[in-house]
């Protein structure tokens, strides 16, 4: 079992939504510090004050993981300033709720930057470090949606299924090694964070709740878990996308079961913030930002 205790942490997009419950959950196990990544100066100070006033050492670092040479600058400064990362959880992603026809080209590139290259770009800072110490765990916060296609979440929907790929090959990599490094994936259906207010929940998938979910992932992590799909449902999609001929999934997965209906009044989180890590499109078309989130 991979022990969270003395270990260093660090959570992208982790000042607010599930990535804070997260960092806040590895000090309660008795990590040894917390590193924190967000764009948002004010929630980042927020959260680091929150946690240090109840004793743990928390080290804030404003980043935009879109953005590679932040990315190496700010690992670099990590490094040196807190030592080898034992723990990364990959938190940060936004979406946009929306047809692809109705797509800007920003809203593909800065999807697949912070979702994508973001994701891999900060694992690839960190692992030279956990290779050289033969030992460190990446948690990669894919989405259910990495095991079906959705209306309106096309683009999403393809950055989630690209780091599902990336993530278990990484996977394979490092178990080559003989080493104690380990990678946790984890495909969560929709999580009750606001970041997809007004969604509709498929047939017999809950939407999340944000402390549940949160557990589960601990409770992964400390387990060396390979994948953690939830709720139990979300482990029929590759089973039924694997059997049934893909008209017949269309029907069963779309039209019993509400799949593809998910998005079809989603709104999203309505105030502004700073934070890349969940961005959606304003009624306008044009983006607005909210706090991050992990959906189907």
């Amino acid at each position: 079992m991979h022990k969270i205790q003395d270990k260093i942490v660090l959570i992208t997009g982790g000042a607010q939504g599930i990535g804070k419950l997260l960092g806040h959950k590895c000090l309660q196990e008795g990590a040894k510090a917390l590193v924190i990544w967000d764009l948002n100066s004010e929630l980042l100070h927020q959260t680091t004050e929150d946690f240090r006033a109840e004793g743990y050492t928390v080290h804030p670092y404003q980043v935009d993981v879109s953005q590679v040479h932040e990315i190496e600058a700010q690992a670099a400064r990590v490094l040196n300033e807190v030592g080898r990362i034992d723990l990364l959880f990959n938190n940060a992603g936004i979406v946009v709720g929306k047809l692809f026809k109705e797509h800007q080209a920003s809203d593909i590139d800065r999807t697949l930057q912070i979702n994508v290259a973001g994701v891999m770009h900060v694992a690839r800072v960190f692992l030279p470090a956990m290779l050289e110490a033969g030992a460190g765990h990446i948690i990669n916060i894919a989405s259910a949606s990495s095991l079906t296609p959705n209306p309106k979440m096309s683009v999403y929907a393809a950055s989630k299924w690209a780091v599902l790929g990336w993530s278990e090959s990484l996977r394979l990599e490092l178990e080559r090694e003989g080493k104690d490094l380990h990678v946790t994936t984890v495909l969560p259906s929709y999580i009750n964070t606001g970041m997809f207010t007004g969604v509709k929940a498929p047939l017999i998938t809950p939407i999340l709740d944000p402390e549940y979910i949160s557990r589960e992932i601990i409770r992964a992590v400390k387990n060396n878990q390979i994948l953690l799909l939830a709720p139990w449902s979300v482990q029929l999609l590759p089973i039924l996308r694997g059997i049934l001929p893909t008209r017949v999934f269309d029907f069963v997965g779309g039209t019993l079961f509400g799949i593809y209906d998910t998005m079809a009044n989603f709104i999203g989180r309505t105030q502004t913030s700073q934070s890349p890590e969940a961005e959606k499109p304003a009624q306008n078309g044009k983006a607005r930002r909210k706090t991050p989130a992990n959906p189907a």
